[in-house]
Parts: structure tokens; sequence; C-alpha cells
């Protein structure tokens, strides 16, 4: 699996001061780290940006690429500045993050993303917002990726299709859409990859809890054929499970997912942990923050 490091965000105290100071050093410090941490693109959470996003994103894609290669996620809602990361982005293939299912954003977007030859995210988020179910997330898959290629024609492996991952303690119900998503996926946009904010399904619980449940659902996905997905750059040891490291973990994690019968007193207290968080993130057991004590 590939990883999209999510550090650098306008919402981040340290970086988001840096973003409005135009304060180079601390973004580039974060970019040799996310380099080094191997991720595959570094993300640029600029917000909305408003009047001064294209500014922004001119000034930020070249001060990245000072210090690094790593191609760049461009992350805004501003289309100018997306437009404008673009230009500047010269050195390898870009990622746009995202394109919603969104008549005025597939407008706006898609010309763009064919005319620099850049990778996007498809986000699956409608006219309506959030998909209700795996069907309705199907629909959404099948009407960007056939825009994209039939209208645009942008090559499937140029589309990352992002089911929307939900925060466990909010709406586990959505965690299993998406999982049911992801088993239809190839049929439904064969040569398409995949992707999604895999830090949201832990948005909300304790800080000192989330490593796990972002590391468990890494593994369940894996194994419904998770392509990328965007990750903490500073967790080495979910990026260890997303590279095939520990199939001792795996393996125990899909057991509690084919309904194996597991003897939790042969357990140590870290395989213990990953069996109960894998019943909470499937829904299992009801989801409360003192899940590891029960």
């Amino acid at each position: 699996m590939k990883c999209i490091g999510e550090n650098l965000n306008i919402m981040s105290v340290k970086y988001g001061k840096a973003l409005k100071e135009r304060d180079a050093k601390p973004l580039q410090e974060l970019a040799i780290q996310q380099a080094e941490a191997g991720m595959d693109w570094i993300d640029l959470n600029i917000g909305p940006a408003g009047k001064m996003g294209e500014e922004l994103m001119t000034w930020l894609v070249p001060v990245v690429h000072e210090v690094v290669d790593t191609p760049l996620a461009l992350d805004t809602s501003n289309i100018k500045a997306i437009e404008a990361g673009l230009k500047a982005h010269t050195k390898c293939r870009p990622l746009i993050n995202s394109i919603m299912v969104r008549p005025e954003r597939m407008a706006a977007l898609l010309p763009l993303a064919k005319k620099y030859d850049a990778d996007f995210v498809a986000l699956l988020w409608g006219p309506e917002g959030m998909p209700r179910d795996e069907n309705e997330r199907g629909a959404l898959c099948s009407e960007i990726v056939f825009k994209a290629t039939e209208e645009f024609g942008i090559a499937p492996e140029r589309i990352y299709v992002d089911p929307i991952q939900t925060p466990v303690n909010v709406q586990q119900i959505q965690i299993m859409s998406c999982l049911e998503f992801m088993k239809m996926f190839q049929d439904i946009a064969p040569g398409c990859q995949s992707t999604i904010g895999l830090s949201n399904v832990s948005n909300g619980p304790p800080e000192d809890l989330r490593p796990i449940l972002n590391q468990v659902m890494a593994i369940i996905l894996k194994r419904y054929g998770l392509a990328s997905a965007i990750v903490d750059c500073f967790d080495f040891r979910l990026h260890e499970i997303m590279r095939g490291k520990h199939p001792d973990i795996e393996a125990l994690v899909h057991k509690v997912e084919d309904g194996v019968a597991i003897d939790m007193g042969k357990l140590s207290k870290e395989e213990s942990d990953y069996v109960k968080t894998t019943k909470v993130i499937l829904g299992h057991n009801l989801y409360s923050d003192s899940w590891l004590e029960i």
C-alpha cells in the first residue's frame, strides 16, 4: 500500500502558523521527515485558503520541492489554488486531492486533471453529501469514473477512489458500508485505484488510542484491496503494517473478521488489544473509550 502523508495541514498549530507567515523552514523540515518516512506523496492541505490560495500554493509547492522530490497532493477546495499548484508542480506527477462527485466540482477539476496529466482522488461525496450505503457509493463511483475516462480520456490508473472513512465512535454502520463497497470496487471501476483518509476512523477517540484504530483499519482495508491511504507520517508501526511487515498481526485480525473462535487467555496484551479493536471497528462490540480495558 502507498502512503500519503497528512501532516502538513493548515489546521496544525505549528504548520498552520508557518503557512500563514510564509515560514519555509518548519515546512521543509516536515517535508524531509515525510520523505524519510517513505511517504509516496506529501499532502499540502491549505484549507479553503480564500483569496490567498493561489499565491500560497504557488509559493508552497516550490518550497517543498526545494528539499524533496516526493510527489505532492494538492489539498484545497479552492479551484484556482489547485491550478496554481499544478502549474508549479514540475518535478513529477501531482495528485489532486480531491474531486467530489458533484457536477460543479467535476466540471471545474476534471479538465485540470487532464490538462496537467495529474492523478486525482475521486471523493465519493455527492450532491446530497455522504453516501448512505455501499450502493450509493457504487453509483457515485460509476458516475465520476465514467465522466473522467469517457468524456476526458483520463486513464483509469490515474483515478484513486475514496469511499470516505467515518469515525468509529460515531458511525460504525458506515464503516461496514465502506467495506462492502470495497468488495465490489474492482467490478465497478476496473483499472482504477483506491485510497482513504485512514485517520478519520480515529477522529474523536483519545489520542493514545488513535494509532491502534488506524492500524487495525489499515489491515482490514488492505484485505479488501485498498491501494493507498492518507496517514500520519509519524506512525511508523502503521507504515510497517501497510507494507506487510507484521503478518502475524494481520492473520489475527483476519481471524476475528472470519468469526474464528479466539482464546483470549492465550494472547499477549498486544495481541488482545488488536482483537478487541477489530471487534469494535467491525461493530461486534459497541464503541467506548475504554474498549481495551473491558
